[in-house]
This record gives C-alpha cells, structure tokens and sequence, in this order.
C-alpha cells in the first residue's frame, strides 16, 4: 500500500513505480472514469440507461419547476412544499445526486465571516440534523464529531476570534484552544507550529446521497413530484404586450411541462441550462478532487479540521480521513460534457500534491498512511465564491441555485429556503444581496476573461484570511470612469466595484496601476516582481490600523477643514420619464418626490415587506428641448436617479420589475456609461465653486436638496447641492467629456484653498461620522427604514400608498424589535464589523459597520440592537443599557448615541460653519 509520503516525494519516473503499490495510478491526465470509490457508493442508487426514460410520467403543468436533483435542487424543492406549495416538480437528468453533490465532502462549519452566512447555515444544521428525521423517521447521515480551525500566526487566530466574538451573538458554542489544549483534544495533532485553534462542537459531517433522499421522499409526501431520468433539452420563453420577457414551459425529450417559474440548480450545468434560456450565468467548471486514507489508529471521534494557512481540510471519514483543499493551479473543466453522471476525473498528482505535504505536517501519522481511493470531481466557481441565487435580470421566472464553490451541502438548506421563499413572496427573508445575481453588472455576466480570472483568484485565495480591506487582482479594468487616467498619474489606489475602477485612496508615493492578472504565478505565468499596487494591497492585511491610516485621515481632515474632490462617476445614472412617471415614483419611493423641477429629495426603495433594497437620491426634472445626456426628451414627468454604483444593476433590476408588475407606462434609461460625476466638499466648496460655475451659490439661490443646469468650464453640468460626508457641497453631473476639463478647473481653482483629492475610504469615515447610511451595510433588504432611524423618509403623514407602506405601518404600530444604534468607544482600537453587542452583560446584536471618525477622534460603530426578551426597542430601552462591544473575545465599554456625535445639529451641510 502506497504512504502519502510516497506521494510527496513522487517524481515523474517514480510515479510509475509507486502506482504499482496504490490502489490509483499516479497521473496528470483529466479523463473522465467510472469508477465511484468515495464514501458514499452504499447509500447511492444504480446507475440506470438514460433510455429507460423518466421515472414518473410529466405532468402538463407546474407552478414551479426545479431543474437539477443535487443538494439545492432537493432543498429548494422541500422549502417550496414545506411553505405550502403543492404542484411542484424536481427533473433531474439521471439520478439524484448524479452530477456534483454525490462526491462531495460534506462538511458543515458553523462559523463563517458573515452574519447572514451563520443563520444560512444554522438553517442547514437544523434541517439535517433533527427536521428530516422527525418528519421522516429516516436518518440522513448526520454525524457531529465539531469542527477545529488551525492558526499557524497571530493574524489567522485573530480572525477565529472575530467568529467566535459573532457566534455569541448567535448562541454558536465555540472556544479558542492553546496548542496543548489543541493536542489533548487531537492526540493526533503535531501542535509545534500552532498559534492556538477554534474549537466548534456541533460542528459535523453530511452525507449527501443519504440527505438528498430523505429530501426527495419528505418533499413527495407533501406533493412534490420527483422525477428522474429526464434530461431539459429546452426552456420556453415568450415575450409579453409589455415587452418583458417570461419563462412559460420547460421541454424534455419525453414531453413539456407549462410553467411559469424555472428554478436552475444544475451546478456545473447551470450555465448550459441558462443558455437554453437566454440567461448568462457566471461561473465555471473546475476539477475539486480530496483522497481517502487507510485506517489510521487513534483518529476515531477526533473533529474535522481545517488547516486554512496550509489551504487543507481533514474530513473525518469513519476510522481514515478525507484529505482535500484549495490550490494555486486548480484544472478549468473546459468542456462541460451532457453525459457526465456519477463519475470522476482522474486526480491529477501535480496539483494535488501541495495538499499532501500541509497534512502530513499537521497528522504527522498520515505519512505511513495508505491512499485507499481518489476522489477528483467537476464543482462550479464564481467570481466571488458566493453563490447564484435569485430571478435573473434577462428573464421573469427563471430561478438560479447554482454555483456554490463546493459548499451546497452547508450552504444548502439555508439558502433552498431563502429561495423559496423568494419565489413564493417575491423577496427572501434573509439580506440575500451577496448572493443575488443582481449583485453583478450585466456586462460581466457573459465576459468569459473576467469569469475565468475572478473564479480562478477566488478558488485559489479560497481559505485566505479575510480582511476588510482586500482587493481583488482578477478581472480589473473592466470598466474605467472618464478620469481615471488623470487620477492613475496622481497616486489614486483603485478599488473594483461592480466592474467599475473607483478611488479608494491616494498615494502620496506615486502611481499604482492595477495590471493585467498574473494568476499568482500558476500555470507557468510570470508572476508581476515589484508590484506596486499589489505590495501597498499586503500592508492593508492586518486587525490593526493599517499602515495607510495617517493618509485616510489626511483625507478626511482636508475635507473637514477645507475642500476636497471626490470622483464618483462609478455611480448609477438613471432617467424615470414617461406618461406613469409620477405614478410610478410616487409607488416606488418611501419619499415625497411630486416636487417642482429643481427638487432633489433623498429617499428609499422597500420591498412588500418593508425592506429596505435601496437609498438613492432622486431630483425632478423637465425635459429638455433637444434630447441630451443631461436633458432628455420625455412626455410626461421626468426624474433623474443617482445611486451607489456598487449596487445599479440591483437597483435596475428592482425598478423595472415594479415597473413590470405594477404596468405602469414608463421607462427606465440608463445613463452611467454617459455620465461622470465628481462631488466637491468642504467649508471651501463654495468659494472654489463660484469660480467655476456661471450660477450664485448662496444659500438663498441654491438651498440644500437642489439642483441646477449650469455651465462649468465650457460645458453644461447638473449642480446638486448635496452631501454624503456631513459638509457643505455640490455634486457636478456631466457629460464624459467634460469630465476632465471640469475637474481641472476645479483644482484649478481650489489651489489657493488647499484642495485635494480623497477616495472611497475617507468616505467611508466621513459619512459614519456624520451618520449617513450605506446601503448594504447599516441598511439591508431586512432592515426597515424605521429601524435604520430613516423614518423622515417615509411619507406616512400623507395617504399616498407606496411599496412597503403596510408592512411599515404594522411595524410601527406593534413596536420596532430591533434598532439601528451608533457607539463610540474611547480606547483607540480598531474596529471592522461583526463585533459583538453587549448590554447589561447580554448579547443584544453586532456591529454592521465601523470605522475610525478622525473629526472626533474616536472610533465609531453602529449596529442593530434587540431586545433579548424579544419585545420592542424603545428609545428608553437603547438609552437605559450599559454597553459594551466584543472585538476578538475582549470587550470594550461603549457609548451609545441618539444622534451623530459629529454635528448633530446638520448646521454644516447647510452652509454655516
């Protein structure tokens, strides 16, 4: 029997020798086998001949069809019986589990770094682990043996203790272990390199075949039809009187069953299903392969581990274990082949062997261990390692559930009902922006350079530690703004949102392009030497202030204290116009926007159940006299719309399917490719501005929450004078080729005043000083504008019904269960969000956000907070608590605040100083 040792030390001439003494050849080949030696081959069905055909006959119709019999097809499938839906029919193409779910390790880890991501899989935890088998009767092979996360450095222990600070919140047991802690739990264990580990004891193992079953016959007992057998050879999409496009069938070779809702769980399949469809979704295929061991004496009982800081896991599997993880040179499936069920790949021993060497030095005894079988499987990849899930912005009805990088059995149960709930109410429960398709600009979904790139970085960096500010090196300069030349040659270090290149900071040192990715050296690239952007990204990887802290708060004091440019042309531009215009925005919006052209009200977007999906700015206007990028031709009313860039498609997405819905007779025209934007802010503004703009600036002829056409520099701009950092200032909207000379007259002008520029990160401080909210941050899908303290928004004193407005209305008047409140803390410490909330010595919450307030000198957070007797959040039950906030298990007192600590009054961004 071969030893993993003989593994590591395995050449190419020695490959041929030693392949002799192991159960698999030694190979660089990526054929397809047969052969199905994984854990699980006893509890799978027998292959049957695609010609016997489907196991039940089709029905004619279905309310929902789910196309895919892997773990999201068999939990979306139960959800959607479970919240009562009866004509629901699951179409596998062979048998259950067939394509990526049979082979899959099946861990479930309790902790992740997002608090939607712990309730996910809380959700799966209790699925497999009790609901099943008490519906059932039937076991589905839940095994909880915990789960054990190694940190070999100071950096990576910090990071456990930031998960378990927020698993308090939730009630998830976890403890930090000292190696000798570490040993006596794992005897097994080599502990010399350890830094201390996170011990999690109801962490387990699922077995797939024998989950998805349970799901199958626990859904057809609440009338679900599972059939298998039946490949989808098409999806029937008709075109409606309005021009939207629907799904209305789904074709099989056996029949066609009329649907008006399509779910696409085909993992690696998906993208071919979506294309039948119309649909691009973004992910790819990539080899995933872990080995099983012989017995090891001694490791019985012992918990799974993850070995993050050597990219491996150890699966505990029986009396051996599943050896895996994430490399550098993961093998692209580059033909996605129809045919491909119940099968593998041959494991490729030059990828794989990296894993070999990081378990032998954790489990010492594994290194006179033998390989029992190989397991080398297909598993799909997206951009951000986060799955696909909600209704495409291509197609109404048509569902993904796909692309979950090797975690649909975790991530499974939460997220088949967060779908399902979705398809039936409209909307999930949870804050499911990560995962909606929505999350990504159209432009990238079918941009196969960029999928490659993004999914090949997030694969490989798949178990790094996650900082806040991280950046990605695949798949940039995808989309640059007009001034992203002028602002390259000055230092600017990008960020990349939504495709988009945008300012997060500025180098005092110089230029830091972002370059072409290197694919961090594998598959014989040349990796980039001296790489200036990528070197100042690694100083940002710490839990401390990072190095750069000194020149965010330059920044930020220049803005406060004199005038400072921010580039903002990465956000969304939209016109709503047309003969329902007003309808619509008056349906739309939480706020009153039937103003008089000139007006620019603030406002929001909910969803039916009070949500929050969007904050956005929006200003009536007239049309123009000839049709222009800043004045278009309408008939009707008009309003242009400014949204955070980082989430346009969401919100074009949400607009025109209300607009759909609800029929109203208008459009949506978007105009951010067209447009650029830079906003001017400071005590200074005013007086840098006047010498640019052909227009009085005074209070009285340009009040706050207005805006103008004006002439700027020789070309016709839309003035807004607003603000999203807590001072005076206008924003200045105008064509792309004004941008360049606008903003050169700017800092032009501005030079006597001490004008600069500043980025994304001075915003980020600026506005949580001041209080302002970021959507997706301290206001999410689940967050109501009367929690996040935005009630000034919503027009509940008038009659005018809008989205949202009853859910609002019954939350108000039962009381608010949670509160979106900002703390200070003294002690100068760094904070990132998901912190942990403590009050009168309960967990109440954890921090949404946070970060250093430079103007107050003190280090702000704001979270939601509860009641942990589960009833109101009254302002006397926020102001009567004693707080204190966890950052990685030591806690801090905090203070908490009714208004911003920074101008509570509003007096700056009034103009009075």
């Amino acid at each position: 029997m071969g030893h993993l040792s003989r593994v590591l030390q395995a050449s190419t001439i020695y490959r041929k020798a030693v392949s002799k003494c192991v159960h698999w050849r030694f190979s660089s080949a990526t054929s397809h086998t047969t052969e199905k030696s994984v854990p699980y081959t006893t509890t799978l069905k027998e292959e049957s001949p695609a010609s016997k055909g489907p196991t039940k006959p089709l029905p004619r119709s279905a309310d929902v069809v789910v196309i895919g019999g892997g773990s999201l097809g068999c939990q979306t499938t139960y959800h959607l019986v479970k919240m009562g839906m009866k004509n629901v029919v699951l179409l596998e193409r062979d048998r259950l589990t067939s394509g990526t779910t049979w082979h899959t390790a099946g861990l479930l880890w309790q902790l992740r770094p997002s608090d939607v991501e712990v309730e996910l899989l809380a959700h799966t935890h209790n699925v497999v682990s009790k609901d099943l088998e008490q519906e059932t009767g039937l076991h589905t092979g839940w095994i909880q043996n915990g789960g054990l996360f190694i940190a070999s450095n100071k950096q990576r222990l910090d990071e456990y203790k930031r998960l378990m600070s927020l698993g308090k919140v939730y009630g998830v047991e976890s403890y930090v272990l000292s190696p000798a802690e570490t040993k006596d739990l794992y005897p097994l264990m080599n502990v010399d390199d350890l830094y201390g580990t996170l011990y999690v004891p109801k962490d387990g193992t699922m077995d797939p075949a024998g989950t998805c079953t349970t799901l199958a016959r626990a859904s057809t007992a609440r009338g679900a039809q599972v059939i298998e057998n039946c490949p989808v050879t098409g999806i029937q999409v008709k075109t409606d009187d309005f021009g939207v496009r629907r799904v209305v069938g789904v074709e099989t070779e056996h029949g066609t069953v009329q649907t008006p809702c399509v779910v696409n769980c085909a993992g690696v399949w998906a993208r071919k299903l979506g294309q039948l469809a119309g649909v691009n979704v973004p992910l790819v295929a990539m080899h995933h392969a872990y080995v099983v061991t012989e017995r090891i004496e001694g490791i019985q009982n012992m918990p799974n581990v993850r070995d993050h800081d050597a990219s491996v896991y150890l699966r505990l599997q029986g009396d051996a274990l599943s050896v895996g993880g994430y490399e550098s040179n993961p093998i692209f499936w580059e033909e996605v082949s129809d045919k491909f069920a119940f099968g593998l790949f041959d494991l490729d021993w030059d990828v794989f062997m990296q894993h070999i060497q990081g378990a032998i030095n954790r489990v010492p005894a594994l290194e006179k261990t033998g390989i029992k079988s190989t397991v080398c499987g297909p598993e799909s990849f997206t951009a951000d390692h986060k799955p696909l899930l909600g209704e495409s912005p291509e197609v109404r009805g048509f569902f993904l559930g796909c692309g979950f990088n090797s975690a649909g059995m975790m991530l499974g149960g939460g997220c088949g009902k967060e779908l399902a709930h979705w398809i039936i109410h409209g909307r999930p429960e949870k804050d499911m922006y990560g995962y909606d398709i929505r999350r990504f600009h159209h432009s990238l979904t079918n941009h196969n350079r960029w999928m490659r790139e993004r999914s090949h970085e997030s694969y490989a960096k798949n178990y790094s530690v996650v900082f806040l500010y991280d950046e990605p090196m695949a798949g940039r300069n995808m989309r640059k703004d007009p001034l992203y030349e002028e602002l390259l040659k000055q230092g600017c270090v990008f960020q990349e949102r939504h495709g988009w290149e945008r300012p997060g900071w500025f180098n005092p040192e110089g230029p830091a392009p972002v370059l072409d990715y290197d694919y961090y050296g594998a598959y014989g690239m040349n990796p980039h030497q001296d790489y200036t952007y990528s070197r100042l990204l690694e100083k940002e990887y710490t839990f401390d202030f990072p190095p750069h802290h000194d020149v965010i708060k330059s920044e930020c004091l220049m803005c406060r204290h004199r005038v400072a440019v921010f580039n903002m042309s990465y956000f969304g531009k939209f016109y709503l116009v047309g003969p329902d215009a007003k309808k619509a925005a008056n349906w739309l919006f939480t706020a009153d926007v039937n103003k008089p052209p000139g007006a620019t009200v603030y406002t929001c977007m909910l969803n039916n159940h009070g949500g929050t999906e969007s904050d956005l700015t929006v200003s009536s206007i007239a049309p123009g006299a000839a049709a222009s990028v800043l004045a278009p031709q309408f008939e009707g009313d008009g309003y242009y719309l400014a949204i955070g860039g980082a989430v346009a498609q969401h919100n074009w997405s949400h607009i025109n399917t209300v607009i759909q819905d609800e029929e109203f007779k208008c459009k949506l025209i978007d105009c951010s490719e067209d447009l650029g934007m830079i906003s001017i802010q400071g005590p200074a503004s005013r007086s840098v501005l006047e010498e640019v703009l052909d227009e009085d600036l005074s209070n009285e002829a340009f009040p706050f929450s207005t805006h103008k056409l004006v002439m700027a520099a020789g070309f016709k701009v839309r003035a807004i004078r607003l603000s999203f950092v807590g001072e005076m200032g206008w924003e200045l909207h105008m064509p792309k080729e004004a941008c360049v000379p606008v903003y050169q007259a700017v800092m032009k002008a501005g030079a006597k005043n001490g004008i600069g520029n500043a980025g994304y990160r001075a915003i980020d401080s600026l506005s949580i000083e001041k209080g302002y909210r970021h959507w997706h941050a301290d206001l999410r899908p689940d967050d109501s504008p009367l929690e996040a303290g935005l009630a000034f928004t919503c027009k509940l004193k008038s009659s005018t019904p809008f989205l949202g407005r009853p859910a609002l209305e019954k939350q108000k008047a039962e009381g608010l269960r949670k509160r979106l409140v900002c703390f200070t803390i003294n002690e100068k410490v760094p904070f990132f969000g998901l912190e942990a909330i403590w009050r009168n010595g309960k967990p109440v919450g954890h921090i949404r956000r946070a970060d250093y307030g430079f103007a107050i000198n003190k280090t702000i957070a704001y979270g939601y907070v509860r009641n942990p007797d589960g009833g109101p959040v009254t302002l006397d039950f926020v102001r009567s608590g004693e707080y204190a906030l966890e950052r990685m298990g030591v806690t801090y007192p905090a203070e908490a605040h009714q208004k911003s600590p920074f101008d509570p009054s509003n007096m700056r961004v009034k103009g009075f100083y």
